[in-house]
């Protein structure tokens, strides 16, 4: 088992359960028997790993996490994860994971007969796809399966060799994080905001020249307010490219959201960054001039519907319960962001985001573990300063505040995932809890639009909070039947309407 095993097993296992009990305090039995090179364990994960076990779990009980040093049988493998785990436990950023995120059949096998096992006494896993699989020699090999559908992007192969633990722990660089954590920049100092007294408030800004000449394609961004924000949010995304700067906040006009947002990847894809995760909330549609190249994964969370355009345009409405939040962040963003490996994540909080402090809060703090911590959330400008704030202090390494109970997910958002699951699933190999045919499926029609209020929201009343009764258990993906020869379509999917 290598780090992708380990990490879907807590991302599709141990996180659900978690937060549905709702700990007041996490001990970790912190045996490095599983770590690379270790002769008793005889698994593969590298030192690294242990900071992102570390860090999934410091979101949990307030960030009350004790680490008890047990096994560990390879001295330099030991030190090295020990130190990760330390770090971890300090705030610091995670180092990104080696080798490919592709969990393996065995891991598979184990993750969904422990779910199916485990469904009957959890809400989290009630209402989804747990049937036990049977036990068989874990012989498969993902060799000769289709390739993305879109160049750049993550291929699935068989497994190689591990290396040598020792040129794998060479190669491992024990930096540390940048002088500056967490900057955030605003267009003027608001006397509300309480920060840390380790966040800065960035005072400078772009050149004037420069900021003009990526505002010119935007006509949003012509006026003196939005032009002001891009150049601080500018300054600010070069010191986080230049590693200066882990995190930052920058703020924007709301009429200008789409198009700072749209600079922002831009800026980011022209100035160091090889792969960006973009997690865009609200009514932000993906920039129409954005490359298909692999390079970029879109995900906008606050659709009219669940539709994955392609391996690297996805949709989902936002869910409207705390349960479904939960499943959306472990089920899916999560899965695809380390499935692609970003270097820098960019949240986007756009108009209409409908999102409350603690929930964004934990959105942020989870992707703090992609890309060495390198997040930028852009906030419009008439946010609370209480929700600038909490980023701030979650993206500086603190623990998010607790969603409070556990609730389950309503039918419509467990619908959306699974949905999504079964389109997503043949390219992106971590978002698997359940073996799959084999060969390909085409990218689908949406999910029928869910009924929302005005501006396309959720209502306030009713949104992330647990109001519905449990749901039956939802049918199948919907099946593949051709529509002409040289060409697939999916079969329509019908409406889902809960139990009264």
């Amino acid at each position: 088992m290598g780090n992708a095993d380990y990490v879907a097993a807590f991302l599709h296992l141990l996180l659900p359960l978690a937060f549905e009990f709702d700990p007041e305090l996490v001990l970790v039995s912190a045996g490095f028997d599983s770590a690379i090179g270790d002769p008793e364990g005889q698994m593969q994960a590298t030192p690294e790993c242990f900071a992102h076990l570390t860090h999934l779990l410091q979101v949990l009980a307030g960030g009350r996490v004790c680490a008890m040093l047990e096994g560990g049988y390879h001295l330099e493998s030991l030190a090295e994860s020990v130190c990760m785990t330390v770090q971890a436990l300090l705030g610091d950023p995670a180092p990104p994971l080696s080798g490919l995120m592709v969990p393996c059949q065995s891991a598979l096998e184990s993750i969904q007969s422990a779910r199916a096992a485990q469904a009957p006494y959890w809400k989290s896993l009630q209402l989804q796809d747990v049937t036990p699989v049977p036990t068989s020699p874990s012989t498969h090999s993902p060799e000769g399966r289709p390739p993305p559908l879109l160049p750049g992007g993550p291929t699935c192969k068989a497994a190689a060799p591990a290396p040598a633990p020792s040129s794998l722990l060479d190669q491992l660089c024990l930096c540390p994080a940048p002088s500056v954590r967490t900057t955030v920049a605003l267009t003027a100092p608001d006397i509300t905001l309480v920060l840390p007294p380790d966040v800065i408030q960035q005072e400078g800004s772009a050149l004037r020249e420069e900021t003009e000449a990526w505002a010119r394609p935007h006509e949003s961004l012509v006026r003196e307010e939005a032009l002001t924000a891009l150049g601080k949010l500018l300054y600010l995304l070069d010191g986080m490219l230049d590693g200066q700067v882990n995190s930052g906040i920058a703020a924007t006009p709301a009429s200008a959201a789409a198009a700072t947002l749209d600079v922002a990847i831009q800026r980011g894809l022209s100035h160091g960054a090889q792969r960006l995760l973009c997690v865009a909330l609200g009514q932000l549609d993906r920039p129409p001039d954005l490359a298909h190249d692999g390079r970029t994964l879109w995900l906008n969370i606050g659709g009219k519907e669940a539709a994955a355009l392609s391996m690297f345009h996805v949709a989902t409405p936002l869910p409207v319960m705390t349960g479904g939040f939960l499943s959306c962040i472990l089920g899916l963003v999560l899965p695809l962001a380390y499935g692609f490996q970003p270097d820098l994540v960019l949240v986007a909080l756009g108009p209409g985001h409908g999102l409350q402090g603690p929930h964004a809060a934990l959105l942020a703090a989870m992707l703090r573990g992609l890309a060495g911590g390198r997040v930028l959330a852009l906030l419009e400008e008439d946010s609370t300063p209480q929700l600038a704030g909490i980023l701030a202090r979650v993206l500086r390494g603190e623990a998010p505040p607790s969603l409070g109970p556990s609730s389950v997910a309503s039918p419509e958002d467990v619908q959306a995932l699974m949905y999504l699951r079964g389109q997503l699933e043949p390219q992106w190999k971590m978002l698997q809890v359940r073996l799959i045919a084999e060969g390909p499926l085409p990218w689908g029609p949406a999910l029928p639009q869910r009924s929302v209020g005005r501006a396309g929201q959720v209502s306030a009343e009713n949104q992330l909070q647990c109001r519905r009764p449990a749901a039956r258990l939802l049918p199948a993906p919907p099946p593949v039947v051709p529509s002409s020869p040289g060409g697939l379509k999916s079969a329509k999917v019908g409406a889902f309407t809960p139990q009264k």
